[in-house]
This record gives C-alpha cells, structure tokens and sequence, in this order.
C-alpha cells in the first residue's frame, strides 16, 4: 500500500519554509502576495498548534533577499534560520540535518511551502524524494511562481514525478481530523476565523446566528449582548 494513502497527522508530519522573503516575494505573480502571507502565516499557526516540527532556510539574506517574513517569525520565534547560498535547498547540509532529525522520530512527509515555486520548490523536492524515502506535500497556495504558468507547470512536474499538491487548510483539517478533538479544536476555530476568509465568517455566523450566541466580541474581548437577540 503506498504511503500517500496514508492521511497527514500530528505525528507523522514535518515542515520547511523556504525562502519566505520580501525581495522574493515582490517576483510571485501567480497569487495576490497579500494572499500568500496570510496563508503562509496561517500555515505556521497550523503547525504550531499541532506541534510539528518547523524548519525556516532562507537564500541570500542580506545581499538580495532580505528577512524572512516578520509574520512568520512571530509564529516561531525561537526557531533557528538556517542561511543557504544554493537555490536547491537540499544541497545544504544544515537543512538535510534538520529534516533526518525529524524523520527519525517518523515524520518522513514533509510539507513544504516556499518561493519560487519553479525553482527552489521544485529542486528541492526532486533531490529530496531522488535521495530519501521522504514524502513532499506541497503547498500550492503558500508557494508562488514568477508567473501563473511558471508556478502552473512547476506544480505539474512535482506531481509527475510523485509530489502530493494540497493547500495550507488541507492540511489544517488533515492534522484536526475529528472535531472531537477538543485540545485543538479551540485553537483551529480561532485560526481559521483569523486566516481562512468565508469559511471564518462562517463559523462567526453559525455561533451568532445557529448556536444562539448571546455576545458581540471584538478582539477576544466581550463588549455586551448582540443586539439582534
């Protein structure tokens, strides 16, 4: 049975972010970039509250690229950076390391979001899935490409070549899995109302409007009954 029958979870997962930086950022034409951070921070979020293993290299910080997104860095403060000149970065030793060190506790899928899609995502997964039994998952709308055809045909040869295309809240819903899951369940809710646009706004109006919700909030403070009730 092939392995990618396998749902993500918790426990089998692990992430890169590769090159979650300005100067790349102002290249991506393939999404609003607006879009792309808010999903790439949605994304760190999701990871965070599921525990999974986090690694961030960047490329080329102070002569070209600039610093790893702010937001993002929030998300993970204490995480090391690790600082690569290739494109490709499965020629750095110190991101190999990284990522055997998680896999040797199980986590062989990597989920992968990073910039640009063409390049440093695509030969990063060809050489990592060339050189190990590790599993990429991309995600495609944390990822973006110098144009819609380069991210397009990018995505298309990954997925040739055995790398799974998801989007930032797959892969959310993947680790909940079961809403019963009530240690997590709170802190989803709350992440998918802050990133996750109508689906967020959905779940503002169930409560108010379904469930019966009694109270207005405004940044995690109540300020008074709604006056619709």
């Amino acid at each position: 049975m092939s392995n990618k029958l396998q749902v993500l979870t918790p426990q089998n997962s692990q992430i890169i972010f590769i090159d979650q930086q300005p100067q790349m950022a102002f290249g991506v034409q393939s999404i609003d970039r607006q879009t792309l951070k808010n999903n790439v921070v949605g994304l760190a979020k999701a990871a965070k509250i599921f525990n999974i293993p986090t690694t961030i290299t960047t490329v080329e910080t102070d002569s070209f690229s600039g610093n790893t997104f702010p937001e993002l860095l929030a998300v993970v403060p204490d995480n090391d950076i690790l600082e690569r000149t290739s494109m490709n970065s499965w020629d750095d030793q110190n991101v190999r390391d990284a990522l055997a060190k998680n896999a040797a506790n199980g986590r062989k899928k990597i989920v992968v979001a990073g910039l640009w899609t063409e390049v440093c995502n695509t030969t990063f997964a060809l050489s990592c899935m060339n050189d190990t039994d590790y599993e990429i998952y991309m995600v495609a709308d944390a990822s973006g490409g110098t144009s819609i055809d380069a991210h397009k045909y990018a995505m298309d040869r990954m997925v040739q070549a055995g790398v799974v295309p998801v989007t930032w809240q797959q892969v959310l819903l993947e680790w909940q899995r079961d809403w019963a899951r009530k240690e997590t369940y709170d802190a989803v809710t709350a992440l998918v109302k802050e990133h996750s646009g109508a689906y967020g706004m959905g779940i503002d109006y169930a409560v108010t409007h379904v469930h019966g919700g009694s109270e207005r909030v405004s940044h995690g403070k109540r300020i008074g009954p709604n006056p619709a009730k």
